[in-house]
């Protein structure tokens, strides 16, 4: 039972999820402030942890699932390489950590971090079996991870802001279980139990609908910053399209038959690379900037 896989087992690749901790900050223009940047690195910090946590009890709860699932097989957990004894100890303890480092960042992202750790073990235990609740879940911890991030710097959120997220997350987990849906064939009902109440026609109604719900917020969301900065740059507008082609460009993915591990796809798809940069500089120009 080596070290590498328990190292494994808590999925540091996956970390690259928390980074929507410095969206409301980010967004903001906070994190050149030392008091805010250092409470978003914890913030940060405390989610990889409490992630971390939830994986080896995911995986403790759905090990005979993944023992039956051609890539989850080989998960440390379900093909043996660490035990469930051990797994229990070290998920728990991850856990535990991770809500102590979130409550030492600010009470209130503390607070955050328990309603993530709740929900996710929630999931893993009940919610995943229950069609269309478990969207609901995986996207709401989604948006618990921005919201953790604007309790961490104390930075408002706005209602847009919100709305955007909570249907942005809505879309990549919707595409996630389009394209688990497309690849799992007569072995869907053994690779997750939900999957066996969806249709691809039902999927492609909850995208379209999340993809333009996602849009039209963004869109009320970077006008209504940009009338509240006062800026005569229009680089909120302009990063409205970059932000499309983002949408576009995975909704594209998922159409090619990719998109059941969307972290591996923003890794190296690198038209969306390419947008998320762009975004990322002109949005940032409007804050710093504009």
């Amino acid at each position: 039972m080596s070290v590498g896989a328990h190292v494994r087992e808590a999925r540091p690749k996956q970390w690259a999820k928390n980074v929507l901790v410095v969206a409301a900050p980010g967004a903001a223009g906070v994190l050149n402030e030392w008091s805010a940047l250092w409470q978003t690195l914890v913030a940060f910090a405390a989610l990889c942890l409490a992630a971390s946590g939830t994986y080896y009890w995911n995986d403790i709860l759905d090990v005979e699932a993944d023992r039956a699932h051609p890539r989850k097989r080989h998960r440390p957990i379900a093909a043996g390489e660490v035990s469930i004894g051990s797994a229990r100890v070290v998920g728990s303890t991850l856990l535990l950590l991770g809500l102590v480092l979130g409550f030492v960042s600010d009470w209130r992202c503390g607070v955050a971090v328990s309603v993530y750790v709740v929900l996710t073990v929630s999931y893993s235990a009940v919610l995943n079996h229950e069609p269309v609740l478990d969207l609901m879940a995986v996207a709401a911890g989604f948006v618990i991870r921005a919201i953790a991030g604007a309790e961490a710097s104390s930075v408002e959120m706005s209602t847009w802001f919100l709305l955007c997220a909570s249907f942005g997350a809505l879309f990549i987990v919707t595409g996630k279980r389009y394209a688990e849906l497309r690849d799992a064939g007569e072995n869907v009902g053994e690779t997750r139990a939900a999957l066996t109440e969806y249709s691809v026609g039902y999927l492609r109604i909850v995208l379209s609908v999340s993809l333009a719900a996602t849009l039209v917020a963004y869109c009320t969301w970077a006008f209504a910053t940009k009338e509240i900065s006062g800026s005569s740059w229009p680089f909120y507008e302009l990063s409205i399209v970059p932000m499309l082609g983002a949408l576009l460009r995975y909704l594209l993915v998922l159409e090619q038959g990719r998109g059941a591990a969307p972290e591996d796809v923003f890794a190296e798809d690198r038209a969306l690379q390419v947008l998320g940069v762009v975004w990322v500089v002109i949005f940032g120009l409007g804050v710093y900037v504009g």
